[in-house]
């Protein structure tokens, strides 16, 4: 996530280094038609919802405009971002009741209510109150908050008083305020990905923040995309090591890490991901998370909830999950850093 959502959860490594790390291995490339030579790869890129995106597409000409895309930008930011005081969720938040949604604040808060429910909680968009508390929001701060200032944050939170009805966004009480930061950047990807196809594109790749939505492939030598997962590392300032490369044919990937963003208390490292049901750290074995799925908006709401409830409950939430898959870097009991996956993910 970024900066309309949250920087520094990301361990996708960017499209563009990748694909100077893969330019070195053997390529099979298809004999290609004519049609095919006249494919050209286009790329744009930019600085967004405080991260850095690329776009690259595939086509006979330059179709997408970087204005265009800065417009998308724009509008995702007036309705989703806590950081623009004007837009739309600050105005919910700022509220009494609620408010009417536009399109994409009724998209992410319909899909995030849905998770709330799959996840028993696990994920929940009310816990803007947390995050405040702890100095992860808006106003950045260092300091440690109280138990007090924890309970009241929490009795500020739970998706159980929030509601959908129509267009019409409600909450139970005036003090609870939803961030999106969890799933937004996901969705971000997928409204730009749908633009892009709106102009008749059908190979590309779209990377906002390390989130990451494929479709097609490489022209006009046909060859597969290829993402890369990096090593987790405490240094913030230390070069991407490679840990995994998949070939990625269609869908989305993205990845929740507790590594890069945290506060230091003593000698301990609190992550800025944050339990709703404690209004604490989440304190468990993982490490971080990568999902893949049809869409990013859905691979980065359940990044989130598989990096909250562990690796046992992860497995478990995925068998009864058919098309999202995963992989998992996490410590053992005895502190060893390893890493597994779920049957499909490397498919």
């Amino acid at each position: 996530m970024s900066r309309i959502f949250n920087q520094g959860r990301i361990v996708i490594i960017r499209y563009i280094v990748i694909l100077q790390i893969l330019s070195i291995l053997p390529i099979l490339t298809s004999c290609g038609s004519r049609k095919s030579q006249s494919y050209s790869q286009f790329q744009i890129s930019g600085f967004a919802q405080g991260t850095s995106y690329q776009i690259t597409y595939y086509a006979g000409d330059a179709i997408i405009s970087s204005k265009s895309i800065d417009q998308k930008f724009a509008d995702l930011d007036s309705s989703l971002s806590i950081y623009k005081p004007y837009s739309l969720i600050n105005q919910f938040n700022n509220s009494e009741k609620g408010i009417e949604m536009d399109e994409h604040l009724y998209k992410v808060a319909q899909r995030s209510l849905k998770i709330w429910k799959e996840s028993d909680g696990v994920f929940d968009i009310s816990i803007l109150p947390i995050v405040e508390a702890w100095g992860f929001g808006a106003k950045r701060h260092s300091n440690q908050p109280s138990d007090e200032a924890i309970r009241k944050a929490l009795t500020c939170s739970g998706s159980d008083k929030l509601h959908i009805r129509g267009r019409q966004l409600v909450k139970d009480i005036p003090c609870l305020k939803i961030d999106v930061n969890g799933i937004a950047q996901g969705y971000s990807v997928d409204v730009i990905a749908d633009y892009i196809e709106s102009k008749g594109l059908q190979n590309y790749l779209i990377e906002i923040g390390g989130e990451i939505r494929v479709k097609g492939r490489k022209q006009p030598g046909n060859q597969i995309m290829r993402i890369g997962i990096e090593q987790p590392s405490n240094d913030k300032d230390e070069e991407a090591f490679i840990q995994k490369i998949i070939e990625l044919k269609g869908g989305a990937i993205t990845t929740s890490g507790n590594y890069r963003k945290y506060i230091q208390n003593g000698s301990k490292k609190l992550s800025h991901l944050m339990d709703p049901k404690t209004g604490r750290p989440i304190e468990n074995e993982m490490i971080s998370v990568t999902v893949r799925t049809a869409n990013a908006m859905s691979a980065d709401g359940y990044d989130n909830v598989l990096i909250g409830m562990g690796i046992k409950k992860a497995f478990a939430f995925l068998k009864k999950h058919k098309g999202l898959e995963a992989y998992f870097i996490y410590q053992d009991a005895d502190g060893t850093v390893r890493d597994t996956a779920s049957v499909g993910f490397f498919k």
